[in-house]
């Protein structure tokens, strides 16, 4: 077995949980840092598996450039930390 696929399932299951229970944490809170908080570690999750989708060919990420980076891996890497970043300064407001 390939130990980069390997590290994919590792991260997969792992991501998973975590966004199973970030999903649960949702239902239970509706304050609007951990909201986001949560929504960082969901797109996180959907990240890894667009990454897991263009390793494996499933579709090009290569179709569309901005300054030379395929789109969907910039924004991939860009939308959670933004994500984090936003709950993080939410919460440092509300003190």
């Amino acid at each position: 077995m390939n130990s980069q696929l390997l590290l994919f399932i590792i991260k997969l299951v792992l991501g998973g949980i975590a966004a199973f229970l970030a999903i649960f944490v949702m239902s239970k809170t509706r304050d609007a840092s951990w909201m986001f908080l949560v929504a960082g570690f969901l797109f996180s999750y959907a990240a890894l598996v667009v990454d897991l989708m263009v390793e494996l060919g499933v579709f090009a990420a290569d179709s569309v450039l901005v300054a030379g980076m395929p789109l969907v891996s910039l924004l991939s890497a860009v939308i959670p930390s933004l994500l984090f970043i936003t709950a993080f300064i939410i919460r440092l407001c509300k003190k």
